[in-house]
């Protein structure tokens, strides 16, 4: 599947370059106790710094008017009540004016960033849109496109849509039911708050395309993001069908939402197939081994970029897809290196779970409460769950890479139980065959992808 089940995600916070982000939440300055010494003699260009800084934490609803007139009135009366006399005074004072304008107008366009620790998660949510409130399907899916959509997945909050972009380049929608009070698939659906985690970490990783230090393009490229109001469009609820018809879903039809009914749509590039729906239609052993390094090297890249964990990566989430460039390039920690793809190249997908660290601020989601998370049986994906809480003492919040170290191995297990095109009997395949059992057993000791990547056999 393209998507899959995921409890609440949190944030504690987060910033990052080039992204509408998040405000932070910031301990006022105590204005008074800067005013107390100051003087027309301590004007300097510290006190002036921690001065435009206290004005500037004013929050975005405070009346910029009446700051400003507050602020001149006291700078004059400060000078009238000094022992300089009245023309000097009058001059200081414009002095101050200039460099009120000088200094102090730029801050005003950045109140607005610097301002919202008390706007909604609704806001944010927007912010992140690049949008003042939600739009229609018909925005944001226009005709043209919407009678291209197929059903290609779906996960326990929505649905994901393949369609053309603008380019007629083909590409995933991601559409999740948020903050309604019916039930979709027999959970709640997600607040703000909670699709804030995804989205955050939805860019974060998609930028780790751009990056020249730690680079990567094995995680899926987000292109765009909206957020829409309405009934679900009767071409989506075709597409639905058709993918019920010819697969089978798990899902509740998405016919019973209401015109105010809130969606985010995440519209991604289009990845591959997932892993699962590969089995039996890998060439070889030799397009497995480029698999598990390329998935090894992206963990990898953003263990070192961001302090990342997936926490979620069964087979459903490692798209794969046909390609014809030959070497794949991922940059760790500044040195170039190459992969052979074997003409597969890899997308990791779903960050219903993960967590990350953007500038020393953790996004992460707290499952310590989600017992059934924990209770599956049937598959070694259940166990993999245990051992991250086991290891991590059901704190989610805090770093542990032998996660993804888990995860490979789960992945490793997987690779050696599907099947190939190509006949196991063959030297070269016994040989690969060999080496991933070899791998399978060693990679428990590393403590991280990173390490696991520069020292295991296999990668050499």
């Amino acid at each position: 599947m393209y998507m899959q089940d995921s409890t609440c995600g949190w944030l504690q916070g987060t910033s990052g370059i080039g992204l509408a982000v998040t405000p932070l939440r910031m301990e006022q300055m105590n204005l008074s106790s800067i005013l107390a010494n100051f003087t027309p003699d301590t004007l300097t260009t510290h006190s002036w710094g921690r001065l435009k800084a206290a004005l500037s934490l004013h929050k975005k609803k405070t009346g910029m008017c009446l700051q400003t007139l507050f602020f001149f009135l006291f700078v004059f009366l400060l000078f009238i009540h000094s022992e300089y006399t009245l023309t000097h005074s009058l001059i200081s004072f414009v002095t101050i004016l200039v460099l009120f304008f000088v200094f102090y107008g730029p801050l005003l366009s950045m109140v607005q960033i610097s301002y919202d620790e008390d706007i909604s998660d609704a806001e944010k949510v927007y912010q992140e849109c690049q949008q003042s409130g939600p739009l229609s399907f018909s925005d944001c899916i226009p005709p043209a496109r919407m009678k291209h959509c197929n059903k290609i997945g779906e996960g326990t909050f929505g649905e994901v849509f393949s369609t053309i972009n603008e380019s007629n380049e083909t590409v995933a929608l991601k559409i999740i039911p948020v903050e309604g009070s019916q039930q979709v698939n027999g959970e709640h659906q997600k607040t703000f708050g909670e699709i804030l985690h995804e989205i955050i970490i939805s860019k974060e990783l998609s930028s780790l395309n751009t990056k020249e230090f730690n680079k990567t393009d094995s995680f899926i490229g987000l292109n765009n993001l909206h957020c829409v109001r309405g009934r679900y469009p009767e071409a989506l609820l075709k597409a639905w069908d058709k993918f019920d018809r010819q697969k089978g879903s798990e899902n509740d039809r998405p016919d019973f939402f209401d015109d105010e009914q809130l969606f985010l749509i995440l519209e991604f590039e289009f990845g591959g197939s997932d892993l699962e729906n590969m089995n039996g239609k890998l060439s070889s052993m030799v397009q497995a081994k480029s698999v598990l390094h390329q998935v090894t090297a992206a963990l990898a890249v953003a263990e070192q970029a961001l302090c990342f964990e997936h926490r979620d990566l069964h087979w459903g989430n490692i798209l794969v897809k046909n390609i014809k460039h030959k070497h794949n390039e991922f940059i760790l920690n500044g040195t170039v290196h190459s992969i052979e793809t074997r003409g597969v190249h890899v997308n990791i997908i779903d960050y219903s779970l993960s967590r990350l660290e953007i500038d020393g601020l953790t996004v992460s989601c707290d499952i310590s409460n989600d017992e059934e998370l924990f209770m599956g049986q049937g598959d070694y994906q259940f166990e993999i769950y245990r051992l991250m809480k086991k290891e991590n003492n059901n704190c989610w919040s805090n770093y542990n890479p032998h996660s993804n170290v888990l995860w490979l191995h789960y992945l490793a297990d997987k690779l050696l139980s599907i099947k190939y095109k190509s006949k196991a009997q063959s030297n070269q395949q016994r040989t690969l065959k060999i080496a991933l059992k070899s791998f399978q057993s060693e990679i428990l000791n590393y403590p991280s992808a990173t390490e696991a990547l520069m020292n295991c056999k296999l990668f050499k």
